[in-house]
């Protein structure tokens, strides 16, 4: 989440084992917070941690080789000055500050005096009388005040009308088409083929800018030596109907790509005990006859002589 507001998030170790210096060799993560980055420097950045003792953010500077700095895959569209999202929230900023002004209760009057209002006695005398009416609207039960006959009332709260809506839909539509996000997305009635069109194109991207950098900093060269890594697993049955459960499961099995117990786990069912649940193995086909065991130099004496092995 911070990553998406501020364009550029920083993954800070928090508790360690030892003091976090990557020249004195590796050390224990234990916990870890996102932190604010602040300032720049070109091997160490100040970041903004909250400081779970305390209860307060701190300022603190740490060196880039021991903090995963992570950068929003989408920040030319979303974090960027100049972008589609930044525009759209400036749009809507507009948008408030005119429905604020609209429901105020101002009456947006002018008053038309019958004299130049030119001196200072003049500009004095209209203050007075701009007052008085304030006075008359404010104290009176239903808004009502008089004025001379010589004075003109012109009112200018009058709906004025601009193309703010118009532009705010669409900024809406191509913030929505630059990100591959649409409306059946976001009320939740999109089908399989939008889901995992949204899948690739924005969470795979989002979570691997997350785990690289970590992978990246996180990791050091004995342990990535000895083929550590970390990764991200999505379960490609969350989003699937219950209708489709059993053709899927059948296919699985059937052409031994999983074994029941997998299948089972996926479904929310507990391991079966039996041994051929966690086998892979076709089901609808009997299972095959041990063959004999023979020497190598049996079955070349066989095939010499002509026999079928």
């Amino acid at each position: 989440m911070s990553m998406l507001d501020e364009g550029c998030v920083a993954i800070v170790p928090v508790d360690t084992d030892t003091d976090i210096d990557p020249d004195t060799g590796s050390f224990k993560i234990e916990t870890m917070r996102t932190g604010q980055v602040l300032e720049w420097y070109p091997k160490h950045v100040k970041v903004r941690v909250y400081n779970d003792r305390t209860g307060e953010k701190e300022n603190v500077i740490v060196p880039k080789s021991a903090v995963a700095i992570v950068e929003n895959p989408f920040y030319a569209v979303m974090n960027a000055p100049n972008s589609t999202l930044q525009r759209l929230i400036r749009k809507l900023n507009i948008l408030d500050a005119i429905d604020e002004q609209s429901g105020s209760g101002k009456l947006n009057l002018i008053i038309q005096l019958p004299y130049v209002i030119k001196t200072e006695a003049r500009r004095q005398q209209a203050e007075n009388r701009r007052k008085d009416i304030e006075e008359q609207l404010a104290g009176s039960k239903y808004g009502v005040a008089y004025t001379d006959g010589t004075e003109h009332v012109v009112q200018l709260n009058r709906p004025v009308d601009n193309n703010l809506m118009s532009q705010i839909e669409y900024l809406t539509s191509m913030l929505y088409s630059q990100l591959g996000l649409t409306q059946s997305i976001m009320d939740g009635s999109a089908d399989d083929k939008t889901m995992l069109n949204y899948m690739s194109r924005i969470i795979e991207p989002i979570l691997s800018a997350i785990v690289d950098e970590m992978k990246r900093k996180f990791l050091t060269k004995t342990a990535r030596s000895q083929r550590q890594s970390i990764l991200f697993f999505r379960d490609p049955f969350k989003l699937v109907p219950v209708n489709e459960i059993a053709e899927i499961a059948d296919k699985m099995t059937r052409n031994e790509i999983m074994t029941s117990n997998e299948i089972r786990q996926k479904i929310g069912m507990t391991p079966s005990k039996d041994p051929k649940a966690d086998e892979l193995r076709n089901s609808n086909l009997s299972a095959p006859k041990e063959e004999s065991t023979k020497t190598s130099t049996q079955k070349e004496e066989e095939v010499q002589n002509g026999s079928e092995v």
